[in-house]
């Protein structure tokens, strides 16, 4: 059975469908978690009692890294499964995971910036942290521009995912160059093993914060998926009935 799920996935059309019934709960979820988390943490969370209310970007900018780094897996993985089982949908959802990926690295980088001015005097150091998320940047970058290199789609999306997959090696390198390198940057107030140095009025919202965009993470990854999708169909007669669908009961 798991193996039959695994290999539905490979059908555009029965993604297209399944997709479709997901994502108003997920946009639901993803708009409550966010408002929530963004008053509380903006809003009623207290100042820290070092860097008064300019930590409260933390808010955006943690976040945007968390998802940053996992999206990065989540896009070599889905490279790794379009060489390995020859599926096209894992090769869109590399190339749309790569867009949404690259975007938000765009947001961490430039939070960091934004909160590095009144912590360090300045938007910007090539720091350790910093520079290897940089890096990470044009690896997403990198992975968008092969897919316009190659007149070739398939070319394309072969050469995205070594690229995807050769780049993996820099997100633990990101995630441990705080302990490996002395670096400006501070080390890591919330951590999977191990006690958080935040408060928990302050980690609170900030978790909030982390499903929040976990959730819009994954609607703006299907709705890019399914724009995909359906320009790859166009030819195909499940997408010709859909488009013809509306026409024919607007005529009714």
């Amino acid at each position: 059975m798991a193996w039959q799920w695994f290999h539905q996935w490979g059908s555009p059309r029965w993604f297209y469908q399944r997709s479709g019934a997901w994502l108003p709960w997920l946009a639901v979820l993803a708009a409550l978690f966010l408002a929530v988390g963004s008053v509380w943490g903006l809003a009623l969370a207290p100042a820290d009692f070092k860097q008064g209310n300019s930590y409260r970007i933390i808010y955006l900018h943690v976040p945007a890294s968390f998802l940053a780094l996992a999206g990065y897996y989540l896009m070599a993985i889905a490279g790794a499964i379009g060489l390995i089982w020859k599926m096209k949908l894992a090769f869109t959802a590399m190339r749309c995971a790569a867009t949404v990926g690259a975007a938000l690295t765009f947001v961490a980088l430039f939070t960091g910036a934004v909160w590095g001015k009144p912590t360090w005097g300045t938007y910007w150091v090539w720091d350790a942290r910093i520079t290897s998320m940089l890096v990470l940047l044009f690896l997403y970058l990198g992975v968008i521009a092969l897919y316009q290199a190659f007149d070739r789609q398939e070319l394309a999306s072969k050469a995205a995912a070594l690229l995807a997959l050769v780049g993996t090696v820099n997100v633990p390198i990101i995630y441990k160059s705080v302990d490996w390198w002395y670096t400006l940057h501070q080390p890591a107030s919330l951590k999977i093993t191990g006690d958080s140095t935040l408060h928990s009025s302050m980690l609170q919202p900030l978790l909030v914060m982390i499903v929040g965009f976990y959730l819009f993470y994954a609607v703006a990854l299907l709705l890019s998926m399914r724009a995909e999708v359906l320009a790859r169909e166009a030819n195909s007669s499940w997408v010709r009935a859909l488009v013809t669908a509306p026409q024919s009961r607007e005529r009714g």
